[in-house]
């Protein structure tokens, strides 16, 4: 008996362990934030995200979830039945950032990831393929095959070459980086999304990147 006590003792207190260690990975490098300007009047933004995601959000034993409220100064309340999530804050500024990570976890992106919005410059961008091929379910899966490619090859180089963060999931692919990288990242699954080769997105981010570095070098000896 004292055993079996003992057992469940520990595993509890491994829990506790690996909550602390989620948290602190999560948090790291996040730690100082630009003030902001906080109003009297406390301001809403509602969302829905798919019920499957629910629970990443909220995180274990709820860290996550307090982890991004802590962040953004703002307090979120999910409705598990249905993922219909209220975000409440004072600071503009920070309720949109705390609304665009919790679409970025809900868009399929682990919350380390959705959590590098709250960086300078960065940004999120949402791409719905039913915009591209209306709902035409069997065109949409095509289509989210075209950019991931075999194993992930595709949705890795695009990766590699934009240093954004893919995430294809559901009906959407979600696109989140440096608002520069995001904005040629775009181009790029748009350029996918409508039937170029995969080899002639590769060439055009490499060209894209050289004109770019020129650009910058010949700023630099100006």
């Amino acid at each position: 008996m004292e055993s079996a006590e003992s057992e469940k003792l520990d595993e509890s207190v491994q829990a506790k362990v690996e909550e602390a260690k989620e948290a602190e990975e999560i948090s790291k490098g996040l730690d100082s934030l630009p003030e902001h300007v906080h109003t009297e009047e406390e301001m809403h933004e509602e969302l829905k995200i798919p019920k499957d995601r629910v629970a990443v959000l909220i995180g274990s034993s709820g860290v996550t979830k307090t982890l991004i409220e802590k962040k953004t100064e703002c307090s979120i309340n999910v409705d598990s039945a249905d993922g219909q999530v209220t975000i409440s804050g004072y600071d503009a500024i920070r309720l949109f950032d705390c609304k665009d990570i919790v679409l970025a976890i809900g868009r399929g992106f682990n919350p380390k990831i959705a959590l590098k919005l709250l960086g300078e410059n960065h940004s999120l961008e949402v791409i719905r393929l039913r915009d591209v091929v209306g709902g035409n379910q069997r065109g949409q899966e095509r289509l989210k095959s075209r950019i991931i490619g075999r194993e992930g090859k595709v949705r890795g180089e695009i990766e590699r070459l934009t240093k954004c963060d893919l995430s294809i999931y559901g009906k959407t692919v979600a696109i989140l980086g440096d608002s520069m990288d995001v904005a040629l990242c775009h181009r790029a699954v748009e350029m996918l999304l409508k039937g170029a080769m995969h080899k002639t997105v590769y060439r055009f981010l490499e060209k894209q990147i050289k004109d770019a570095e020129m650009g910058l070098k010949d700023f630099k000896e100006m």
